[in-house]
């Protein structure tokens, strides 16, 4: 057996992802990727009530709460025929662009910037340089030398003391890191800053789902409405404190976010030829516009479709309801199908029979895992037998190569000013550089829709349509017998899909395929493995295998969230902790 490269945890944010590398020198040759805990909502929800399913979906995950919960309530919409209101749609889509916005904000500065940024070497910088570089980069108001010179003097109370904090645990000093002192001190700065912005623009979940996180849902559209003279509803003030924030973050994301990521990116260009992986993307597209449908694909904001072997001319539709196109397989996974190992099981078929000792489990504690059989908790989703990848750049792909009328130009002309400015052709999308980039990019744009869809709001709200709830089919005696239904939507992590069967007023089958599982699955029945997997073994090289910080790199890049893939419970009684409230 070979030795491998281990890395694990490998997230700052959740852990609980492995990752594996069988070295051919200093080339990674082979890839692993394991999610180590294991899930168990899908078992927990079986039996309940449908208008219930979104409560417990949202406990899949402490970060992706908002998402699980729309795409929870979408299933059991779809299932049942029910379409929300205009100004209803209007608001989940502000609220999911927050909660993009959100994500990726604090995915480029807590999650990912330090694999680039050295944080000691900004002890080092001139603040008066920092403050010309930020300058001359954006408008932002707080670039002074002064500001920069206080944020040097808080980092180096940090190393004098010995306690890093936040910083600990880096690989300060890596011959990796390219960025001078004055650019990593900027980014630092911002880093901080970043820390205080996230909250603030969290509370616009609160106001339109009364919290966060977990926000409140409900099948048929919204749990509050819209009453401009109530105290309690949603009313004038706090429709003016969501413009407020929708303005804080096009402002963050416009003078701080993208500016930072095109400066770091220009002492990072060779990373915009390591990375890539697979070539094929999914995305099942969301947002709708103008507030209508989600059955009329057409007007969504990120378009339906999969790509192919880096073919941008080639959009392929995309069904999730047809059983050949979706399928979960567990060739490698600690899990026993009905049907048999080797099978792929569509969603609304989807079994989730737990085994780890007979499929490979090695005892812990462990060096490597067993890769000839199952080494994950996460299944090997496909979409038409291709191993795909989902996430933003899949979404700022399809946006770019959209020929359609309902083409995005904002998305090509942010794409293409972007690559010019830095002097990479169109094939650097493709990439660890081109990833995180894309994440960048998609920001603006949806900050920018965020103020159209509050706009479309204000305007019906004047209009006198003060609508958020449709009351059809609310009342299980008026449901089908049986029913099935597809709750999509684009997460800031990618494709996520939440599939419900109701037999008799209750949960028959409940499965989520969620972008970590497309993207951290392992290998599928044919050996072909996931993005997480081929993305490392696309031209990556280890300058020190104890220091592998070209792994976080690239898997950092995805914005891996292992909570929404696997969850834990005790084998002996079923639980992992007991809280008493008296």
């Amino acid at each position: 057996m070979n030795e491998r490269v281990v890395v694990d945890p490998i997230t700052r944010i959740e852990g609980h992802l492995r990752i594996e590398a069988e070295m051919d020198g200093q080339n990674i040759a082979q890839a692993y990727s394991s999610g180590t805990m294991v899930r168990g909502i899908e078992t927990i929800l079986k039996g309940r009530d449908p208008r219930d399913a979104w409560a417990y979906a949202q406990r899949i995950c402490g970060v992706c709460t908002l998402v699980h919960g729309m795409a929870s309530v979408r299933s059991v919409e779809d299932a049942l025929n029910v379409d929300v209101p205009p100004n209803a749609q209007l608001i989940r889509n502000m609220m999911v662009g927050a909660q993009f916005i959100h994500d990726h904000v604090m995915h480029f500065y807590h999650l990912h910037a330090l694999d680039w940024v050295d944080v000691v070497s900004s002890l080092s910088a001139d603040p008066k340089a920092t403050s010309q570089l930020a300058q001359s980069l954006s408008g932002w108001p707080k670039s002074s030398p002064g500001y920069f010179a206080d944020v040097q003097k808080r980092i180096k109370q940090f190393v004098e003391t010995g306690q890093l904090g936040i910083f600990a645990n880096g690989y300060w000093g890596h011959p990796a890191y390219k960025l001078p002192p004055e650019a990593n001190l900027m980014a630092v700065a911002h880093y901080l800053e970043a820390l205080g912005w996230q909250r603030e623009v969290a509370k616009l979940h609160a106001i339109f789902g009364g919290k966060n996180p977990h926000p409140n849902f409900v099948v048929g559209g919204l749990t509050s409405p819209i009453d401009l003279n109530s105290d309690s509803a949603i009313n004038s003030k706090k429709l003016s404190q969501v413009q407020d924030l929708i303005k804080q973050m096009q402002q963050f994301v416009a003078q701080v976010y993208v500016p930072d990521t095109v400066a770091i990116a220009g002492f990072y260009k060779d990373w915009a030829e390591r990375g890539e992986g697979l070539g094929n993307f999914l995305c099942y597209g969301d947002l709708p516009m103008s507030g209508g449908s989600l059955s009329n694909t057409d007007d969504f904001l990120f378009p339906r479709g999969a790509i192919l072997n880096r073919d941008l001319g080639n959009i392929q539709p995309v069904d999730l309801h047809a059983d050949s196109e979706i399928q979960e397989f567990i060739s490698h996974s600690w899990y026993e199908y009905d049907a048999g190992n080797e099978a792929g099981l569509h969603p609304y078929a989807g079994e989730t029979n737990l085994e780890y000792d007979k499929r490979g489990g090695v005892k812990p504690p462990y060096k490597q895992l067993d890769v000839q059989d199952g080494y994950s908790w996460l299944k090997s989703p496909r979409w038409n037998s291709e191993s795909v990848e989902v996430g933003p750049l899949a979404r700022m792909l399809l946006l770019y190569a959209d020929t359609s009328a309902q083409a995005h130009p904002q998305a090509k002309e942010l794409v293409d000013s972007t690559l010019a400015q830095l002097g990479l052709p169109v094939d650097a999308l493709f990439s660890t550089l081109g990833r995180t980039a894309a994440r960048t990019l998609e920001s603006q744009i949806v900050a920018d829709a965020m103020q159209g869809w509050y706009d479309q709001l204000i305007a019906n709200v004047k209009g006198g349509d003060t609508k958020t709830f449709a009351e059809a089919l609310w009342q299980p005696s008026s449901w089908p017998k049986k029913a099935q239904g597809a709750g999509f939507m684009e997460a800031p992590r990618g494709a996520l899909g939440h599939w419900i069967v109701i037999e008799n007023e209750k949960i028959a089958n409940y499965q989520a395929v969620v972008p970590s599982t497309w993207n951290a699955g392992p290998r599928d029945p044919q050996g072909v493995p996931g993005a997480y997997e081929a993305a490392l073994q696309d031209n990556t090289q280890l300058h020190d295998p104890k220091q592998p910080i070209e792994i976080l790199r690239t898997i950092h890049s995805f914005d891996p969230c292992i909570a929404c893939a696997v969850h834990v419970a005790d084998p002996e009684t079923g639980e992992s902790i007991e809280i008493k409230v008296s």
